[in-house]
């Protein structure tokens, strides 16, 4: 398998940049069309209950979907280095661990998601009128969640492995399998959102083994390396994965952060405006892994260049890639900014009939809810820049603001100075505050370079 022409040492950083960008953001955005596919399917074939049912699902299917980047971005981070240093054997090791850990980890929830399906989905705050398709969804979706892990996780290993592209195909043949089998399941076989979580199901499954399977037998130099099984190697290995995690932390957070923004949007959207306006954010909320998956990709594409010059002690060089990192998210932010105030009635049109009550209090909505983007996916990329120099309590600091002491709070409060704008304000004023505090940051922190190799802004 042909390996893209990567140095991440010696070529200029923005050729090095661009090279590993456009490639990774197709791929993430493939992977955010896997969902909003079954949105604009169920949409189409069901209605405006349907995307309510699925939005009702998807906070917990990002919690797992962040456990894959927590351990994808620590070991990313960990194998960067071991690389730089010539470590391959550790690197290959920490590739192992990742995927062993966060398989064990996802697979039990899943078995007991689908053994009590009712119960998970009055907890995740279903109504009765929505409870069989939030059960069907659950039934035929969760057992496929190990598949979406091992494709996040795989993802940042096979970037680093010197092949994007592949990466990329990774995430769009799972893209169109799900387009074709969502058409098929919903329309033809008339499965609903049954169908749409067995289409979504075998796409996953499908990408997961494409993705595994070149870490198995295609990988350069971060091939799966088999583990010892004694006491001391196992004490190692959750050493390794602890740190790991700790390195990655701020990735689940930031996947947390869409959770609790669904999940606490759901229940606020269900008290003042009902189903409707539960469906009404669900249509926002199929569109809010995309802007999270810009940043994700602007975030994930510096991380190889920071944390492999970090570890060789290039700093100009990781300077540079944040710069060109941070530029990059004000352009993106500001093009789908302009995007969702300039047109959400057609936005919207693509999941729900634009006659709806669903797609009125949609399309309303969308220019508040998309003034928070720009700063969104800045705060994505700032983030990940922390996370790659193995700066944790800053990475987890912030990703813990936005997720949890601003956005519950704005999500609580907004809505009773600003009504139904203050719903849909919630998030923008949230990402907003973020932002503020990590330029404070940066202006009250020195930049310098201090005797243990990290780097201060």
């Amino acid at each position: 398998m042909k390996k893209d022409a990567i140095d991440l040492s010696t070529m200029d950083v923005f050729t090095l940049f661009r090279k590993l960008f456009i490639p990774t953001l197709l791929g993430m955005l493939s992977m955010s069309a896997v969902t909003a596919i079954d949105g604009i399917f169920v949409g189409q074939g069901v209605g405006s209950d349907g995307i309510a049912a699925i939005n009702i699902c998807i906070p917990l299917l990002m919690f797992f979907t962040g456990i894959g980047l927590m351990t994808g971005a620590g070991c990313s981070v960990v194998a960067s280095i071991h690389l730089s240093q010539g470590k391959y054997k550790a690197a290959r090791l920490n590739v192992t661990q990742a995927l062993l850990f966060s398989t064990v980890v996802v697979l039990i929830p899943c078995m007991i998601i689908v053994a009590y399906p009712q119960k998970t989905a009055y907890l995740l705050g279903s109504s009765d009128h929505l409870l069989p398709m939030v059960t069907d969804y659950l039934l035929w979706f969760a057992p496929s969640w190990v598949c979406q892990v091992w494709i996040s996780i795989s993802l940042f290993i096979i970037r680093l492995d010197g092949s994007p592209r592949f990466a990329m195909c990774c995430s769009l043949v799972t893209a169109i399998i799900n387009v074709v089998l969502d058409w098929i399941f919903i329309f033809p076989f008339g499965w609903g959102v049954m169908g749409a979580a067995f289409a979504t199901s075998i796409s996953l499954l499908i990408g997961g083994m494409m993705a595994v399977i070149y870490l198995l037998f295609f990988a350069h130099r971060l091939r799966i390396h088999a583990l010892k099984w004694s006491i001391r190697s196992f004490r190692l290995s959750i050493r390794n994965i602890g740190y790991q995690c700790r390195i990655g932390s701020s990735a689940l957070l930031a996947e947390a952060t869409l959770a609790v923004l669904m999940f606490v949007g759901n229940q606020v959207f269900m008290r003042h405006l009902g189903d409707d306006g539960v469906g009404a954010f669900g249509i926002a909320c199929y569109y809010i892994p995309f802007v999270f998956m810009v940043g994700n990709a602007i975030a994930q594409s510096a991380q190889p260049i920071i944390s492999y010059n970090f570890g060789l002690g290039h700093h100009e060089r990781v300077r540079s890639a944040e710069q060109i990192a941070l530029i990059t998210s004000v352009i993106c932010g500001g093009i789908v900014t302009v995007l969702f105030i300039a047109y959400p009635m057609e936005l919207v049109g693509l999941f729900v009939n634009p006659n709806s009550t669903a797609a009125r209090i949609a399309a309303e909505g969308f220019p508040y809810f998309a003034v928070g983007f720009v700063f969104f996916i800045v705060n994505l990329s700032a983030i990940g820049y922390f996370q790659s120099i193995e700066r944790i309590k800053p990475a987890t600091a912030f990703s813990i603001l936005r997720g949890m002491a601003f956005l519950i709070p704005c999500f609580l409060y907004l809505p009773l100075i600003f009504e139904e704008k203050g719903v849909w304000l919630a998030m923008p004023l949230s990402e907003a505050l973020t932002c503020v505090s990590i330029l404070c940051f940066y202006l009250f922190t020195s930049s310098t370079i201090n005797r243990k190799g990290s780097i201060n802004i």
